[in-house]
């Protein structure tokens, strides 16, 4: 066994000028109020790995060109498609147009573990909320469902870039091997 080199790498990966025509995982990730740059940023570089439809950032999310974004980004806002919404329920309303199902990440009486949505809960608008707050009560009410990390420990939640990132790789190995 030895590491890749960065050339070996790239070779495995969709070249530039193939991925707008390329497949994407059917996710549309929703940015409900972050406040964080750097959780936006690491949003965006979580979002290319997984080779997700689009992100939509709404409320006071905030949006590249930002030098805070595009340090922990690392070029991923100009691969992964995005829009902003300064009304998250008119990002809802967008993803629903393309035929998506709303998911919120989010404990809530019926939230149901992450790792229990299957293939037929495709495509997904995956929704993360504020680092203090969630995801906000209106965006509760219009979703078809609630997923959530199990904690263990004392903590209630993880950073919310995390949270995305550990629920969007679970969403792409469901989708990818289904």
């Amino acid at each position: 066994m030895r590491k890749l080199t960065h050339e070996g790498i790239a070779h495995l990966r969709v070249a530039r000028t193939h991925m707008m025509n390329a497949v994407r995982t059917p996710v549309i990730g929703v940015l409900d109020n972050i406040r964080s740059l750097y959780n936006v940023g690491s949003i965006f570089r979580t979002s290319d790995g997984a080779f997700i439809q689009g992100l939509y950032l709404c409320g006071y999310t905030p949006t590249p060109p930002r030098k805070e974004i595009m340090k922990t980004a690392l070029g991923a806002t100009e691969s992964v498609p995005w829009k902003y919404f300064a009304n998250p329920l008119d990002a809802l309303a967008a993803a629903k147009k393309h035929g998506a199902k709303v998911c919120v990440l989010e404990q809530t009486t019926e939230s149901k573990t992450y790792y229990t949505l299957r293939k037929s809960d495709f495509p997904l608008c995956l929704v993360v909320g504020n680092e203090l707050t969630g995801v906000s009560p209106e965006v509760i009410s219009a979703a078809d469902m609630a997923i959530e990390i199990p904690m263990h420990g004392m903590k209630q939640s993880l950073n919310a870039a995390v949270a995305y990132g550990i629920a969007l790789y679970d969403l792409a190995r469901v989708w990818h091997t289904g």
